[in-house]
């Protein structure tokens, strides 16, 4: 697929087109819509919930956080390029222009039985459908030495928030000619290239800032060609082989590492190839379903008991009958990032007002994930995956077979349009 393409894809993307059937003649029947996380995946759903749903329709998003805040993006915090309040999108336009009902609280529970959540303070919501959104939680069981102390130390800046601007900080402070460590997690994790753009962005401020420093990747996942390390790369293989080998030379970069243990207080991390004194480390650690998904009893994570199996033709969790989950902590083919956690969202809402309808779910979802990618300060790629769904395995599967990412490399031009496609993906869900 060349940029052309691309961008066309992302087009159609933003504009809700290729994905779903139409509903809008179909809106009829009302109904309670609860939504519980409010990031690109809840604030999707309650956006197109309303605007297809009807004036039956009623749509209640809940969230801890008052606004959210784009890990998309925020890479270019930790070099200075951005702030962090130019990723913060609060639900005001949600509650105005859609006449979404927003409750600033944390749940705690979920009764299916009597259809409704539970918020901290014991009160209750009632829903008719109800949408899981929480994201994703981090797992250092694995991991000795990485307890409460040393979480505190050591940043995973996995969460766009406080730890970005901590880790921004250590990096500004980290000694010229220490060491910079980032760790991968093993598959499936949040945002597939989100690790490698970290360790691209932060060598080349290095090479500025801090000439005499080098970045360490510990990359936990195996390579497909065991006689090729850059081969277990888990997206864009072919544009982040390049940047490690002919354009940030300040990269040493080791796959099929396992962490064993870290001293938080000595900063020194052991792997199984051998022991690495740090300057700063950020460790990126194994993932799983927000804790709604985990923790609530339900049997919602029944794949590889840390994500919710759900019918991708609808999003309807495979454990609990009314319940969607969408986004991050669901379970698919799909990779867990913010563009495809939109498109999730639409392919929902569309499957909710028409069950509500008494119809069934559009039977060939398309769904796409699409990202740029910056390399450099001025440089960017891109990388695009279109899945169609397949009734024979009666999942979402690659268009064409694998993603498709530039031939040509990074450029300036991409990284130009990557601005403009940040701008309208976040239009797409909150304005």
């Amino acid at each position: 697929m060349d940029r052309r393409t691309f961008v066309k894809w992302l087009t159609a993307g933003a504009a809700g087109s290729i994905a779903w059937g139409a509903t809008g003649a179909l809106a009829a029947a009302s109904f309670r819509a609860v939504i519980v996380g409010g990031g690109m995946a809840g604030a999707t759903a309650a956006k197109f919930l309303r605007m297809w749903g009807g004036t039956g329709v009623s749509v209640t998003l809940i969230d801890a956080n008052a606004a959210y805040k784009s890990c998309i993006m925020s890479n270019k915090v930790l070099t200075g390029e951005r702030s962090l309040a130019s990723l913060s999108y609060n639900y005001a336009v949600l509650r105005r222009r859609y006449g979404v009902q927003f409750v600033n609280a944390a749940v705690t529970g979920i009764d299916p039985d009597a259809r409704q959540v539970i918020l901290a303070d014991q009160t209750t919501v009632p829903y008719d459908r109800l949408i899981l959104a929480p994201g994703i939680e981090f797992d250092y069981s694995e991991i000795a030495g990485m307890d409460a102390i040393a979480q505190g130390r050591i940043t995973h800046a996995w969460k766009a928030g406080s730890q970005t601007t901590k880790l921004r900080n250590q990096l500004v402070q980290m000694v010229n000619g220490s060491t910079f460590v980032l760790t991968v997690p093993r598959s499936p994790y949040r945002c597939p290239p989100g690790p490698y753009e970290r360790a691209c962005v932060v060598a080349d401020w290095l090479r500025v800032n801090k000439p005499n420093s080098k970045l360490i990747v510990l990359d936990c996942n195996t390579p497909s060609d065991p006689g090729n390390p850059l081969s277990a790369i888990q997206a864009e293989p072919v544009s982040f082989a390049n940047a490690f080998t002919n354009i940030h030379h300040n990269i040493e970069y080791h796959s099929g590492v396992t962490i064993n243990s870290v001293n938080s207080t000595g900063r020194r991390i052991e792997t199984s190839i051998g022991s690495t004194r740090y300057g700063v480390l950020n460790l990126i650690p194994p993932q799983k379903a927000g804790r709604l998904i985990t923790d609530t009893g339900l049997g919602l994570n029944n794949v590889g008991a840390r994500w919710a199996g759900v019918n991708v033709l609808s999003y309807e969790s495979t454990a609990v009958p009314r319940v969607h989950v969408i986004g991050d902590s669901m379970g698919s083919s799909q990779p867990k990032a913010g563009h495809i956690g939109n498109q999730e969202a639409k392919v929902c809402a569309d499957a909710i007002i028409r069950l509500e309808n008494g119809l069934a779910p559009y039977g060939r979802p398309v769904t796409n994930s699409a990202c740029y990618t910056p390399i450099t300060a001025t440089t960017a790629t891109w990388l695009t995956a279109v899945f169609a769904y397949d009734p024979a395995t009666a999942s979402m599967k690659v268009v064409g077979g694998k993603p498709s990412e530039p031939v040509e490399g990074p450029t300036s031009t991409s990284h130009r349009q990557m601005n403009r496609w940040f701008d309208s993906l976040m239009a797409d869900t909150f304005a």
